[in-house]
């Protein structure tokens, strides 16, 4: 099976990165296609973060399309891309933006000692999912209120069950959106980019 796919934009000198993820399905073994529409979705996210000063930003592409518990495919994809990023970057820290599958991907590899925040954007969250995992890290939640894929409420559960073990969990609910984050493009990326703009300046604090 061929390896994921990374690619690398912005600052090649940088104070923090950012790993964006993109979704998928429950199950699927077939290759995920450089012109799918989960990982195009994807895209301006990364090209708008890559404009900000002190930010490497990489755009991971799964092997496979699917979840696929309990195997956990796109887990593992990125998890070999946090290692990538390591292996160019070492001490740097890492913001994770994910959307969907992405953002339940994201949440779950958050454990990476090097991860200081985590954005999931309509992200697919289940009641079992672990929290412990976001102890010490900023959180970003964000959920079209017309999202019928994945739903607002878990989102909201999930929120309250962070709190538990971080005191920087924010959740964002967008009135009249949809799981494709298409009618309100502009609000996306706004959010994503003032919470990477918050992680920038943390890292040049420290």
């Amino acid at each position: 099976m061929p390896l994921p796919h990374l690619s690398q934009l912005g600052s090649r000198t940088p104070r923090a990165v950012a790993l964006v993820l993109h979704g998928g399905r429950e199950f699927g073994q077939e290759p995920v296609p450089r012109f799918a529409l989960a990982y195009l979705r994807m895209v301006p996210f990364a090209r708008n973060l890559a404009g900000l000063p002190d930010l490497a930003v990489f755009l991971l592409r799964y092997r496979v399309r699917g979840w696929n518990a309990p195997v956990l495919d796109p887990v593992q994809d990125a998890r070999w891309a946090l290692a990538q990023i390591h292996s160019r970057f070492p001490g740097v820290p890492i913001v994770l933006v994910g959307h969907s599958m992405g953002g339940r991907v994201a949440f779950r590899v958050a454990d990476d000692p090097a991860v200081t925040a985590v954005c999931g954007l309509a992200p697919w969250c289940e009641p079992t999912d672990p929290v412990q995992q976001l102890a010490g890290r900023a959180v970003l939640i964000g959920h079209g209120e017309q999202d019928r894929v994945t739903n607002p409420r878990s989102s909201k559960d999930y929120a309250r069950r962070a709190a538990q073990v971080t005191d920087r969990v924010d959740l964002r609910l967008v009135d009249g959106e949809t799981h494709a984050l298409l009618r309100k493009p502009h609000v996306w990326r706004d959010l994503v980019r003032e919470f990477a703009l918050d992680q920038l300046a943390h890292s040049r604090e420290g």
